[in-house]
């Protein structure tokens, strides 16, 4: 029922929060000896999800570890201004499909009560 009620906007929200833990997991981590960075690639996550995959395998399937641009000596693969990025763009996209859904939960119950 809510695929019908809110689209692919349930699951986008889904796929953001699971990908902000990640991101905000790789921030914590970022002076943990030999710690790697990953994200999960938001698009490919979605199409598995649409697809028909689970929850789990989509986001696993999507998952990448990043490739750092200057690899520091203890292995440690985190990049902080890389990650505190994609931190906020996630949470811009969070907020909006948010939004989004409040807004339709809103418009559906205002038809519910007739106004």
């Amino acid at each position: 029922m809510s695929e019908t009620l809110f689209g692919i906007h349930g699951t986008a929200l889904e796929l953001r929060s699971q990908r902000m833990g990640l991101l905000t997991s790789n921030i914590a981590n970022a002076a943990t000896p030999g710690y790697k960075a990953k994200d999960i690639d938001f698009t490919a996550a979605l199409k598995a999800r649409t697809a028909g995959a689970s929850a789990d395998k989509a986001v696993d399937g999507a998952t990448r570890y990043r490739v750092p641009v200057m690899p520091s000596l203890d292995g440690n693969t985190v990049e902080m201004a890389t990650e505190q990025t994609a931190f906020a763009e996630n949470a811009v996209g969070y907020s909006a499909t948010l939004n989004f859904l409040k807004g339709r939960v809103e418009t559906i119950t205002r038809a519910i009560k007739g106004e």
